[in-house]
């Protein structure tokens, strides 16, 4: 039997203390830096290990949960998801994902994000996922319009990074939505419509 968290690239599981390195090398790119929404002056290695010991203890609150993407073939950490911002009244949350430079492009975004929504709409029961990405991030933009995610606004210099104020598109699906493209109930690996 395989694992709900499980699909045929990556796995997701909760952040280890030994993960510190590869968070570091994550964050030695200002692209996912630019994620948080803010830019932070560089982390000491013993500020890494404090914070992934600190993670790898911490329960997940209200619904916001921060994972680490491993692929399969290899056991390799190549990036990591969360929720954030879940209000169960309302029943929307929103969502990140980071893929390391050297891991993009492999389907390993994707992937993660179908499971964790899979979690999200179908043991969770929220109704819709939020995302807000930078208007100029055509890579992240392609990516959840491939995912079934629809375009629903524009912030205009919403967010300051990087010296300046960007545009922060804003996107969502419903679970109705999502369970068309991608089932909630199935593996990754079952009979689906569209292959993440």
């Amino acid at each position: 039997m395989s694992s709900f968290w499980t699909g045929r690239l990556v796995r997701l599981r909760g952040i280890e203390p030994e993960d510190w390195r590869a968070f570091m090398r994550m964050d030695s790119h200002s692209e996912h830096q630019r994620s948080a929404d803010a830019l932070y002056p560089p982390r000491s290695a013993d500020g890494y290990r404090a914070w992934t010991a600190e993670q790898s203890a911490a329960q997940p609150v209200d619904d916001s949960v921060r994972l680490v993407i491993e692929a399969l073939d290899s056991g390799v950490l190549v990036g990591s998801v969360s929720t954030h911002d879940a209000d169960p009244r309302t029943g929307r949350f929103s969502h990140g994902v980071a893929i390391d430079d050297q891991y993009q492009r492999r389907g390993y975004a994707s992937e993660a994000v179908v499971l964790l929504l899979r979690f999200m709409f179908g043991e969770r029961r929220y109704h819709k996922c939020e995302a807000q990405i930078y208007a100029d991030n055509e890579a992240s933009l392609a990516l959840h319009r491939t995912l079934g995610f629809i375009e629903e606004g524009l912030l205009r210099e919403h967010e300051f990074f990087a010296g300046r104020h960007h545009d922060m598109a804003v996107l969502g699906v419903t679970a109705p939505e999502f369970a068309e493209r991608h089932g909630l109930g199935e593996a990754p690996s079952g009979n689906r419509r569209d292959e993440a």
